[in-house]
């Protein structure tokens, strides 16, 4: 897929400090990158390298302790905590390991729940969900509520939530990490077809099966990329089934 030559997303020497009980702890030490639109990236790495603490940065979860983060070339990382919500429910869309539905909700009222605070109408809302819904194929499931649905459902109606906002891009926190290796292919398979329909995707995962899938993958180690390569991912994708 082609991908715009002006990047989506630019971090310029972003670093992450942590300071518990006085001690010092460097989750992220000069990390660069930039993602364009149409991109599908994966980020890889051992635990404690620093992979979610960079997720969080770019989700606008977090600010970096040193160094710039560029959204649509304009830097984000010093916003204020209300203009940093609006531009997380407007531009960047999240699926979490732990599918964080609400149980008292059913699938429809999850999928809309985000869009409530954007002053949609509810007519807007609704076409939204629908949308979102089918295109994860879970339409036939909308009444249904997240502990009737197994694993791979919920992670299919965490999608179509991170989907009706159409956002910017997505970012997929370990994905598969809550299931098994049937529903968690069923999940990357339908990461790659969203991909292959234009949405740009930065997900971070362990395994480097599914790290495989993604256009490029970078390395993470000790808080530094320590390499990042462009993958076969026709043939990754094989040998991960």
């Amino acid at each position: 897929m082609s991908t715009s030559d002006a990047p989506l997303i630019r971090l310029s020497g972003v670093s992450k400090v942590f300071l518990t009980d006085e001690v010092e702890t460097r989750a992220l030490a000069g990390v660069d990158l930039e993602i364009h639109p149409g991109e599908y990236v994966s980020i890889a790495g051992p635990s404690g390298c620093g992979k979610s603490t960079l997720l969080a940065i770019l989700g606008l979860l977090d600010s970096p302790s040193e160094g710039t983060y560029q959204l649509h070339g304009k830097p984000v990382e010093s916003l204020d905590l209300i203009e940093r919500s609006r531009i997380r429910n407007r531009e960047i869309g999240f699926i979490f390991q732990s599918f964080n539905l609400i149980g008292d909700l059913n699938v429809a009222e999850n999928v809309e729940l985000p869009l409530t605070y954007r002053g949609l109408s509810e007519a807007e809302r609704k076409k939204r969900v629908k949308q979102a819904l089918e295109r994860v194929e879970m339409s036939h499931r909308t009444r249904h509520y997240p502990a009737q649905l197994s694993g791979g459902q919920q992670q299919r109606v965490a999608v179509a939530r991170a989907l009706a906002g159409s956002p910017a891009i997505l970012l997929a926190d370990e994905p598969t990490g809550n299931l098994d290796s049937v529903n968690g292919q069923a999940v990357m398979d339908l990461l790659a077809e969203l991909h292959a329909g234009g949405a740009t995707i930065c997900m971070v995962t362990h395994d480097p099966r599914f790290a495989g899938f993604a256009g490029r993958s970078i390395h993470l180690l000790d808080g530094k990329v320590v390499s990042a390569e462009q993958a076969q991912v026709s043939s990754l994708k094989e040998a991960a089934r």
